[in-house]
This record gives C-alpha cells, structure tokens and sequence, in this order.
C-alpha cells in the first residue's frame, strides 16, 4: 500500500507542474453531439417530406370537380390540399405535382368549387440551407483534425486512451481471486520452482528485501521449446504470491502505426505500478525482442520502437516498486543483447521436456478428474512418451479420454492411452489404402526395421510393427527408449543407422527390389551421418573438427543452415565419409537380416494376417517358429 501511495504522489506532483493544455475545441463529446443533432434533422426532413400522400393531377382535378376538396396551397411545382370530410374515404391531406405545361383551367376551376387558395415560397429558410449545406463538411473537418490530432500526439501520448483507445494495453489482468493455477497444478518443473520461489517471497514481503537494500531482477526470462509449461507457471507463480498477474503475448504491441507499440507498454507498465505489488508476464517476447537494426527505413520501425520503450520502462522501476517482469520464449537466440543485459532479464530460468519421473507426475495432474482403471500403470505410459512435452501428455490424456467416450466406457482404461498415443505418434488409421502388392512389400519393409532392432546390441526396445497406413507412413515399426537419452554414444549412432536401413536391406533380400517407400528412411540416415562427421567428430578421416553445415535449433528441433567455413576440398572428405559410414551401416543390416532370415519371413507372414504386432507377440512368435 505504500507504494501506491508514493506512486500517485508522485504522479499528482508531476500533474501540477505541467502546464494545462487548453481544451481540444473537437473534443469526442462535442463531435458526438454534433453528428446526433445531425442525424436527427435529416431523419425528421425526411420523414417529414415523406409523410403526405401523393396523387396524379389528373385525380386531384377529380377530386376538384367532385367537390371533394376544401383547400389548397401552392409551393412552388407542388400542391398541398385538404379534402372536405364529406364522405370522402381517403387521407385528410395530399399532395401532387403541377405539370410542367401550365394549365389554364385550373384557377378558374377552383373558384367555381369554392376552393380556398393560398400560396406559400417554395425556398427553404436561409439559415438552414447553410446549415444542411456546411454541417457535414464541418463534421468532416473536425474528424480529420481530431485524428490528426491523436496521431501527432503519438495515438495517445496526450490522451487518455488513445483514438478510440487505440493506445491502451490489451493485458488480460487476473486478480488473485481469479487466478486458482497453482504450483500443484504445474508438475515436471521443480527446477523452475526453486528458482521462482526468491520472486514469491519477494512479492509477498517486498519491504523484508528493500530494508536490506536488495532488489529483485525485475525481468526473469522463461526459455524452453512449446508445451513445457511457461505460461502456466508464471500464472502460478503470481497465484503463491498472491498478486494481480497481467498476462500478454508481445505481438499484440505491434500495429499498423507506428508508436502504439510503445504507448501499450507504457499503459501497462502504468496499470501494474498501479496495483503494485504485481507480475508482469510478456508471451513470446521474441516476436518484439528480437535484435534491432534489422528493419526497413533505418531501423525506426514499430517492433524496435515498442522493444525500446520495453527497456525504458524496465530502467524506470524505482527501488520501493515491487512490479516483476516475466517474459517466455522459444527462440532467446534472437533476442536484443540490450534485452538480456543486468538490471533487464538477468534471470533466466531454462524448462526442458521432462524426463520420466517428471512425466509421470504431469500425467497424475491431468489425470485428476478422468476416472481411469485401477490397474493403470503410470510408468509404463511415461516410458512410451519420451520427447512428449507437458503441453503433449495434455493432449494425450484428452485423447484418451475421448476415445473412452466414443465407445460409451465409463472409464479410460490402457487400450485408451495406446490408442491415443498411436494416433498422436503416427496419425489416425487409413485402412484399405494398400493394394495387395503393396501391403506384401510394407510387411517385407517393417519386418526388415523390426528384425535389426530386435538383434543388433545397443538397440533400443521394440514396442510395435503394423502395416496399417497412419498419416503419412504407410507402415510403422516403432521403437521405445529404455531410457531418457541426452548423450548418445558412436555405438548406439551406428545400431540406429542399421535400423534405420532395415527396411531398405528387407525389400532387397526377400524382393530382390527397392521401393520409394525408404525415402525417408534414407533422409534420416543421411543427415544422422552428417552430425556424426561434422558436428560430433566421430570420424577418424576428418578427425574431432566441428564445421558449420547445419545444425538444429535447440527448442525446435528443426535444422538452421549456416554458411560453410571450410574448403571444397573438405567437402568432398565429409561426403566421402557419411558415404561410408552408411554403407558400412547397410552391410551390418545385411549380415543381420540374412542370419535371420526364417524369423524375417515369419513376421512377415504373421504382419500380413495380423496387421499389428505388439513386442509380446512378436516374442512369441519367433519362439516357436519351428
């Protein structure tokens, strides 16, 4: 509460010292009133102007002959009458159009019939001729000056919200009642925990820290690949602290004109003070944080100005602020060094996919209020989920429990989770895609990738064969880690690029072919060779060098090209070497398969009739092939 009362202080203070603006003479309320008075008159001119009944001269003449009309008033080209209440079942009044041939028997006409005439000037008054004339122009003008100027005054800088409040921060703020996620609903992260729980006891008891001089990093950097939970945990974060959490996504900052942006920042940074102590939390900040200098017209774009009004309100925070900045990105590779230096997001908290035990204990969160079979096991599911992010065994569970209810189960049992994991791992069953030539060599392709993994050492555990299309891959032989891998060894790179070509090596021992069908296969091959020789120096010709050829981006796994830094000459060495390694690969797949070649034909046989075959009936299988 003290610092809200010195923030505002501080603020009546800097009010006082300026000098007051005079008033906008086009301020909103007036345009308001204006355009209404406007709207009124046109639409009471109109209804006005259309509310007499009009008749054809020729019927009004009748009308005269027939004594059926009292009065009549000339304006201009147009007569204005009254019929007489002598049973006459029309409207009280009328009006026609005086032809454009002037009609002589008219006048004395109606003298005859005792019709009373009078005559009225057609022209409207003069003041509301100018008034219908430059009113709009005069609403057109103070349109555009009003706009002119917002935007002169940066969409807000001297208003409150900006042009139809353009400029105001579109922070969703969660007050702590409203706030129920927390670190009990966000498993798999205790490192992350541990080193938020110093910003907890920060914002609770801020003046325990200040008393002693201390101050907080007033930005923490989240950094992980998507689905690990960074959003969620600065949300619980502010819910153990108990303060209000302003949650954003950095692009929504960045506008068509320039300098919205940062005036969005400014309000909120302004609305957290506010409500001090308070979380600040910027999603994706990488989408405004990336490094500056890069864009068009000298770098004076949008997202720079917005990164450098970020930097400035962060410099701002006074001592006695207990407002804390958090940010989450996947990419802090191309985030602005000024962004990451002390005093900004000196902090950064690193989330990696979790490992077992750490899946085990997310699949318990999100298993609370699915009613699953008693005999479920935990390990086994978080065994077959390695590389699954918290975001992924989410959306397994969900998976599960929906193919649960399309069967009108009331529980969600093992068969649930494996078909969900199946469909999220390789895409929902396409049936009946093979013809029978086709699925005869899918069978002979797996059988090839199932009996290298079964027998080569340093393999990992086979969990499944089918020869049911999935997604894209017309067969699957999947593979289990039987552990959580983050090193792996020049021996289990060999085995696996065995594996890899197994189904390529099948067709050609049982077929005596190749098939399309290992593109794939061969595309992994290849570029797991290359890591080898340039990234992990497992190649006595080229030596422990790294070149730059290409390497994975660490969170999203996808592959960044990167200039070479070394000679044609070394090229032709690397491609020699990946060009060895696997055909040494496909000489042990070779020997492997041959030496197995009666328990190669029996998967076979028995993927044709079966389709799908787990571990256990593959055990089984080639136990009693005799």
């Amino acid at each position: 509460m003290t610092n809200s009362k010195d923030d505002n202080n501080n603020t009546t203070k800097n009010s006082e010292s300026t000098p007051q603006k005079t008033p906008h003479p086009f301020d909103p309320h007036t345009l308001m009133w204006m355009m209404m008075i406007f709207a009124v008159y046109s639409i009471f001119s109109s209804i006005s102007g259309s509310k007499t009944p009009e008749i054809s001269y020729t019927d009004f003449k009748k009308a005269v002959i027939s004594n059926q009309v009292s009065s009549i008033s000339f304006r201009g080209d147009q007569i204005y009458g009254i019929y007489s209440d002598e049973g006459v079942d029309k409207p009280k009044i009328f009006h026609t159009v005086i032809p454009s041939t002037p009609d002589t028997e008219l006048l004395p006409l109606l003298e005859i019939k005792g019709v009373n005439i009078s005559a009225k000037s057609s022209a409207d008054p003069p003041w509301l001729t100018i008034l219908v004339g430059i009113v709009p122009w005069l609403l057109i003008l103070a349109f555009f000056l009003y706009s002119s100027r917002m935007l002169q005054q940066r969409l807000g800088g001297g208003g409150k919200d900006g042009f139809m409040g353009i400029s105001k921060s579109k922070a969703k703020l969660f007050e702590t009642k409203d706030n129920e996620i927390g670190y009990d609903d966000v498993a798999g992260v205790e490192g992350a925990k541990q080193d938020l729980q110093e910003i907890i006891d920060y914002l609770k008891t801020p003046e325990e820290f200040q008393k002693l001089g201390a101050r907080m990093p007033r930005g923490i950097l989240l950094m992980g690949p998507p689905g690990t939970g960074k959003t969620m945990l600065a949300k619980a974060t502010a819910h153990e602290a108990g303060v209000p959490f302003f949650s954003i996504s950095g692009s929504e900052f960045i506008e068509m004109f320039v300098g919205i942006g940062a005036s969005r920042v400014r309000d909120l940074f302004k609305e957290a003070r506010a409500k001090a102590p308070a979380l600040i939390f910027v999603d994706e900040i990488d989408s405004v944080g990336r490094v500056r200098g890069t864009g068009l017209g000298g770098g004076n774009d949008e997202r720079e100005q917005t990164l450098n009004q970020i930097l400035a309100e962060m410099d701002g925070f006074s001592v006695d602020e207990a407002v804390v900045v958090l940010a989450a990105t996947n990419r802090p590779d191309v985030l602005d060094p000024a962004l990451l230096r002390p005093g900004r997001f000196d902090r950064k908290v690193t989330l990696e996919l979790p490992l077992q035990n750490a899946r085990i204990e997310i699949l318990k969160v999100h298993t609370r209020k699915v009613p699953i079979a008693l005999d479920f096991d935990y390990k086994e599911l978080a065994s077959m989920t390695v590389g699954f992010s918290g975001a992924d065994l989410a959306n397994l569970v969900n998976e599960a429990a929906l193919s649960a209810a399309r069967k009108k189960a009331d529980i969600v049992t093992k068969d649930d989770f494996n078909q969900a994991h199946d469909k999220i791992i390789m895409g929902s069953e396409r049936k009946d895609l093979l013809n029978p030539s086709e699925r005869k060599r899918t069978a002979v392709h797996e059988s090839g990738h199932a009996i290298a993994a079964l027998f080569l050492p340093n393999s990992d555990p086979l969990r499944q064969v089918s020869i049911i299309p999935r997604g894209r891959a017309l067969g699957v032989t999947e593979q289990l880690p039987a552990e959580d891998r983050h090193n792996y060894t020049q021996s289990y790179l060999e085995t696996r690029l065995s594996v890899m070509l197994g189904g390529r090596v099948g067709e050609k021992i049982v077929l005596d072919d190749t098939s399309s069908g290992a593109s794939n296969d061969l595309e992994q091959a290849t570029h797991l060779a290359k890591m080898m020789v340039t990234q992990w120096g497992m190649s006595d010709a080229i030596g422990p060098i790294h070149f730059k050829v290409g390497s994975e981006h660490p969170f999203l796994g996808y592959e960044i090209q990167q200039e070479k830094d070394f000679s044609e000459e070394t090229a032709t060495k690397i491609d020699q070497e990946i060009h060895r390694i696997i055909k040494e690969a496909e000489k042990t797949t070779f020997a492997i398969l041959l030496d197995h070649r009666e328990d190669l034909d029996q998967l076979v046989e028995e993927l044709l009739n079966k389709e799908t075959l787990d571990i256990y009936m593959i055990e089984e299988i080639l136990k009693h092939k005799d």
